[in-house]
């Protein structure tokens, strides 16, 4: 066993690695456009994208169309705003360097306004909106996550530019009061704590009856896209 004095004067070796992490990937996905896009050339229009769940995930794409507000397009509704689904690979989760490159080319692909970018997720894709909005906070005009969840710790031990950019940034989450595989808690704890960061414009919605499918009547809601259409950065 060794004494006190012994560790003390015990050598620590100083040592270095030098790393890098690079990745590629694939992310297909579905676009619907206003019908009166593109309009003039100087016209920017909103953005919508949307992160489905674990369900939806695959290399069939038209299955990031099932729910969601491409469902309510497939049902004839008309949005003013693009939206763009893509889908996840098999066996992956929202990678949120994939996710800024695919904005990265939308905006260039299409006429896009930067101060108005919406995004939003059910599930898997609640938890992706929680994990790349509060990470990039700087990218979006307002964040919708659906029964998700995230880790604050991301937030609270996050450089002070981001925590800034996050306290003024429009939140509306939805959880249903009775979801048994994503708890309604992992919603609550989230706005909890963005509140007491300072967080002015984070809100929760709980539907009482609710179970996991708390995305149907979110969706469904017209309340929801007139508050949408209201933010930009």
């Amino acid at each position: 066993m060794k004494t006190k004095t012994q560790a003390q004067h015990a050598p620590l070796a100083v040592a270095k690695l030098e790393w890098q992490v690079k990745r590629q990937g694939e992310l297909r996905y579905l676009a619907y456009l206003p019908k009166d896009y593109p309009g003039p050339k100087s016209q920017r229009w909103p953005l919508m994208l949307f992160l489905h769940g674990m369900g939806e995930r695959g290399t069939d794409v038209q299955r990031a169309g099932l729910h969601g507000p491409l469902k309510q397009v497939k049902s004839g509704q008309d949005f003013p705003f693009l939206i763009i689904a893509p889908q996840c690979p098999e066996d992956q989760i929202w990678e949120p360097a994939a996710l800024l490159q695919l904005l990265d080319q939308l905006e260039q692909k299409y006429q896009v306004d930067p101060k108005r970018i919406y995004l939003t997720g059910l599930s898997m894709g609640g938890y992706g909106t929680w994990q790349l909005g509060l990470a990039h906070p700087e990218r979006f005009a307002a964040l919708v996550p659906i029964c998700g969840g995230g880790n604050i710790i991301e937030v609270v031990l996050g450089p002070r530019a981001q925590v800034a950019q996050i306290k003024h940034l429009p939140i509306w989450a939805f959880h249903g009061a009775k979801d048994d595989i994503v708890p309604p808690i992992e919603s609550e704890r989230l706005v909890a704590q963005l509140k007491k960061l300072g967080a002015k414009k984070v809100k929760l919605t709980l539907y009482p009856e609710a179970d996991h499918d708390s995305w149907t009547e979110t969706y469904q809601s017209a309340e929801l896209y007139e508050w949408l259409l209201k933010q930009s950065r």
